[in-house]
């Protein structure tokens, strides 16, 4: 599986790039596969609910199936939490991975960033990520994007991974 990450500053539009590539790898014919970093607990299932229950109550695993999908839920209950190669491995094969987050794992990825935000590149202190798609001309030693030029970037991670 080729993998690209996207990374950057809270709301700098990592979310609403990957997003966009997603759709625009997928259109190409690709499979895409995503893999989203937290740095605060999050819960795809809500009080009340069966598989939340479940959970409650000390199950280790949940797993949820319907007609329309499935989701696997692991309570970590004071275990560390898995590295990206662990969560890789989880995966069905795909043709590409897009990781949002993770900015210190050795993948290659592209900034997100918007100057509203007020923070530096990310780009300068950080070999592995190779391009910047910003609303903004900051000065980089990588390749500058504009963040919603969605085919342009779409068309350099795939140059990078080989697609």
């Amino acid at each position: 599986m080729k993998l690209y990450g996207v990374t950057g500053y809270k709301n700098a539009g990592k979310t609403g790039l990957m997003v966009r590539l997603v759709t625009e790898f997928t259109a190409r014919g690709l499979t895409v596969s995503t893999i989203k970093h937290a740095h605060h607990a999050t819960d795809i299932d809500h009080e009340g609910r069966d598989s939340f229950r479940h959970r409650q109550a000390g199950a280790a695993q949940v797993l949820v199936c319907s007609p329309v999908r499935w989701a696997l839920m692991t309570e970590l209950r004071g275990a560390a939490e898995p590295t990206l190669d662990d969560l890789l491995t989880c995966l069905n094969p795909a043709d590409l991975v897009l990781i949002e987050g993770y900015k210190s794992a050795p993948h290659p990825k592209i900034e997100a960033h918007r100057f509203e935000t007020g923070q530096p590149l990310l780009a300068a202190e950080n070999p592995t990520i190779r391009a910047v798609a910003s609303n903004a001309q900051p000065v980089t030693h990588c390749p500058l994007f504009h963040l919603d030029n969605t085919i342009a970037i779409a068309d350099f991670i795939a140059a990078e991974v080989g697609l």
